[in-house]
């Protein structure tokens, strides 16, 4: 499952770090007061992951990467359609009354678009987070539901640890 360049594998460390610490974030929006103190070590270990991530690749790059001509504007192109979704579910889910459901949408998304980013960057193991973020996103309407929970803490907690579990994978990848 390791990535076949040790740059890439370091940029979805680094990725995973920057969304991790958003997403860690978001979760902070209502969650039960006891969870604070763990959002924010999450936060900082997000933001950690990202700054290793962002040195690894930096220092890792010439050394190969699977990006290039064809490949870069292909994930442009997934990362466009990713956007678009996002915006177009959270537009949608605003006007029907439904914006507590905003983060969970996004999520689901974003896992989602890893299953096309897994063989373009020639990465395998983004397939695993393009399983477990959006099984986050489904499992945590209703857990928010069954604890009268915020949406956005459970599933913005549930996506931190996911990212921040990928960025810890992904930095293992990329030193060994």
């Amino acid at each position: 499952m390791d990535a076949e360049f040790a740059a890439n594998a370091a940029a979805t460390a680094a990725i995973f770090g920057v969304f991790g610490i958003v997403w860690f974030g978001w979760a902070q929006e209502a969650p039960p007061k006891s969870w604070r103190p763990w959002l924010g070590i999450g936060s900082v270990l997000s933001l950690a992951a990202a700054i290793i991530g962002g040195i690894v690749t930096a220092r890792t790059w010439d050394e190969g990467n699977s990006v290039d001509e064809t490949t870069g504007p292909v994930f442009g192109v997934i990362v466009l359609i990713e956007v678009v979704l996002c915006a177009v579910g959270a537009i949608w889910l605003q006007q029907t009354g439904r914006t507590s459901l905003v983060p969970v949408w996004i999520a689901l998304v974003v896992g989602l678009h890893f299953f096309p980013l897994a063989p373009l960057l020639g990465y395998p193991a983004l397939a695993i987070w393009a399983v477990i973020v959006p099984l986050v996103a489904l499992i945590s309407v209703a857990v928010a539901r069954r604890y009268d929970l915020t949406p956005s803490a459970v599933v913005g907690a549930g996506t931190g640890m996911a990212l921040l579990a990928g960025s810890a994978t992904a930095l293992v990848h990329a030193l060994t």
